[in-house]
């Protein structure tokens, strides 16, 4: 794994990077414990703005950094996926998707503070999601015919696309949605949400995917797959149409030949639009954004990645209309953050030793319903 530190910085681009040291000081004298990071995704200059997050969890100052490409623009969630923003396993670096311009911008992270470091294409049409493990990366398309593209992360976090490492999805309409690499570095999941399936890739030593395999989704409405640290993977289910609050979350085993085992299938959030999940860091639980329903759901993992309902399930309210999408914790598990897309803020809570959320209110006086997508947080 590539870690960009402040002092290589420095050596690239000099002057510049002496006065992010200075900022970053600055930083750490406020009461700074981290930072929270959502994208705008503007078509005419997509942009990352980031908050500095106390010890209490409230987000106080923001600031706005351009990461030199396009977004896809439009109202309320318009790429349609999780992962957008992503920062990297070891929390240095941050990746953001320019739709728009079909690139992927990386910055290193430094708290709150962020420094461009460069922009490359993905290999594809309208990026719409990134994912890393020790030093690989890969890009989902969700433009034209759908395709995963690999990449080795260099020196300064510099992505170099990797030979023959372009996968089609099984179809040009079947709206791959986020992808996820198991904890083990073996394998890469996407799942397909028009389709209703999970694709299972197994990564081979030179970077590149095996052949896909296909495992439909028996539940309805599949979105978003994320991986938790004993490598139980659980996909939010958004639900049957035209159901009321129907969505679901399931979990499954990956095994060696790429097939998917359920675990807990199809355990109601009882709440509407479940398309996104965060898990926290020492895989105990497991929280859903209701975007739907303006809610969040939350469940215990157990140790064989069976999901049980937290309480009453329902664990957070955010305001009526606030319409929370991509949903992230913090580095150290104790927070939770929303994208309020309609009502142009970060919905906020703690999280409490029992999995129950304490709401701090919403931060952030952003624009309304303006297609900003992607959350991520330390």
């Amino acid at each position: 794994m590539i870690k960009v530190t402040h002092c290589l910085l420095a050596i690239m681009i000099g002057i510049g990077a002496t006065s992010s040291v200075l900022h970053a000081t600055e930083f750490n004298n406020r009461d700074n414990a981290g930072a929270v990071f959502v994208m705008t995704n503007d078509a005419g200059k997509n942009q990352v703005i980031a908050f500095e997050r106390s010890t209490n969890g409230t987000l106080g100052e923001s600031t706005s950094y351009d990461t030199h490409g396009r977004g896809s623009g439009g109202t309320t969630d318009p790429l349609e996926s999780q992962g957008s923003l992503t920062l990297s396993q070891d929390n240095s670096l941050l990746f953001a998707v320019d739709a728009g311009s079909g690139s992927v911008s990386v910055f290193s992270v430094h708290k709150a503070l962020l420094t461009f470091l460069n922009r490359a294409p993905s290999g594809g049409a309208q990026p719409s999601a990134v994912a890393e493990h020790g030093g690989l990366v890969y890009v989902l398309n969700s433009g034209g015919a759908g395709s995963l593209v690999g990449f080795h992360l260099d020196f300064g976090g510099q992505l170099k696309q990797i030979k023959n490492s372009t996968m089609f999805l099984t179809g040009t309409t079947t709206g791959g949605a986020s992808l996820s690499f198991s904890p083990d570095g073996q394998f890469l999941l996407v799942p397909e949400r028009v389709a209703n399936n999970v694709e299972v890739f197994r990564i081979r030593p030179d970077g590149t995917l095996s052949p896909i395999v296909v495992n439909a989704n028996p539940a309805p409405g599949t979105f978003s797959v994320a991986f938790a640290p004993d490598g139980a993977a659980i996909v939010s289910e958004t639900g049957p149409a035209n159901g009321t609050n129907a969505s679901a979350i399931s979990s499954y085993k990956v095994n060696s030949n790429s097939t998917l085992t359920a675990i807990s299938q199809s355990v109601p959030t009882l709440g509407a639009g479940n398309c996104w999940s965060a898990i926290t860091p020492d895989g105990t639980k497991v929280y859903t954004s209701n975007s739907g329903s303006d809610n969040i759901s939350g469940f215990n993992i157990g140790e064989n990645g069976t999901l049980t309902p937290i309480a009453g399930t329902i664990v957070g309210e955010n305001p009526t209309g606030s319409h929370n999408v991509d949903i992230a914790i913090t580095a150290d598990g104790k927070f939770l953050y929303t994208i309020n897309s309609q009502s142009g803020n970060v919905g906020t809570f703690a999280i409490n030793q029992d999995g129950s959320l304490t709401d701090l209110g919403q931060a952030g006086d952003l624009p309304r319903s303006v297609g900003f997508n992607g959350i991520a947080a330390l």
